[in-house]
């Protein structure tokens, strides 16, 4: 399974916040320089991260993005599912309906093996992949 590179870049800000220092601004441009992206996308991934409750954003002076309680304890596989979303792996509908659509097994074999590949990541959090040896790679993004 193939996560989008919007989750992959939500996975990846959300490991770089769960390990900056209490005083330490991050903003979202530093962010999205640290993890090379566009401010534009890096801003998308935030919002949704907001809307999650697993980053606080603040504006103005002493604003920046850091981590909340609840994002060091949500669970990696939670957190791909959030912002992934429900969508199936393969499409059998459509403009272009798949003519096997009706009998064919492929689909909730597929369905299951996606269950599987997140209920594999329920069991680690955020806090659980941002220990030492990858706490001092992503202290070092800059």
């Amino acid at each position: 399974m193939q996560l989008t590179q919007f989750t992959d870049l939500g996975l990846r800000a959300v490991m770089r916040l769960a390990v900056a220092a209490a005083d330490e601004t991050i903003t979202t441009a530093a962010l999205a320089d640290q993890v090379a992206v566009s401010y534009t996308h890096m801003s998308k991934v935030v919002t949704r991260l907001r809307e999650l409750g697993v980053v606080d954003a603040r504006r103005g002076k002493g604003g920046g993005l850091s981590i909340t309680d609840r994002g060091r304890g949500v669970s990696i596989g939670w957190l791909a599912r959030q912002l992934e979303g429900d969508g199936e792996i393969v499409t059998c509908e459509g403009d272009h309906p798949c003519p096997l659509r009706h009998n064919c097994r492929l689909r909730g074999a597929l369905r299951k093996a996606q269950d599987a590949f997140y209920s594999s990541l329920d069991a680690m959090t955020v806090s659980d992949v941002t220990t030492a040896p990858i706490k001092t790679v992503l202290l070092a993004l800059h």
